[in-house]
């Protein structure tokens, strides 16, 4: 049997500790983690795909791991999986709403790619509340953050509300 590849899909705007919490314990299930950062625009991204994918590898790089790697990717999530070989796709969950949405997307992906297995990992309960949505909305009204992601990623979210001039009302 060859290599087990995986890939975890996301648009980590911004990468947070329940990212990096599914990164690190899906690692351990392949051989190789493959990261695809998605460009999703539809998302309303705070930022570049090429910043994200730098804020990925930095969390990567702080985990230690070295069967985990960063590739950027603007197509549909199962051609991309072929792409890269990959015999599984992972992806979180947080609450039930998340596996409704997940079981259908694990659904099409499975008619589309019958050999590519969708693997669930529930979020560590500390870690359930967590998502970059509600970080960004934090930081724009100028919350803490730092419960919720890498002092690393919360400067750089800091650094961009400042420079887009967005936060809100005190």
């Amino acid at each position: 049997m060859g290599e087990r590849i995986g890939i975890y899909p996301g648009t980590f705007d911004p990468v947070t500790r329940g990212h990096a919490d599914i990164i690190r314990r899906g690692s351990k299930l392949v051989d190789r983690l493959v990261i695809g950062v998605t460009t999703n625009p539809s998302k309303d991204p705070m930022f570049l795909p090429e910043e994200r994918m730098a804020m990925v590898k930095s969390e990567v790089s702080a985990l230690g791991l070295d069967n985990v790697e960063i590739v950027g990717f603007n197509a549909l999530l199962v051609k991309f999986a072929i792409q890269q070989q990959a015999s599984m796709i992972i992806r979180g969950l947080r609450a039930v709403a998340d596996f409704e949405y997940e079981y259908q997307m694990a659904g099409m992906n499975q008619q589309l790619a019958a050999g590519i297995e969708t693997v669930f990992l529930m979020a560590d309960v500390s870690l359930q509340p967590i998502a970059s949505k509600l970080v960004k909305e934090i930081a724009f009204f100028g919350g803490d953050i730092t419960p919720f992601v890498s002092t690393r990623v919360r400067d750089q979210v800091v650094e961009r509300v400042a420079e887009l001039g967005l936060k809100g009302d005190p």
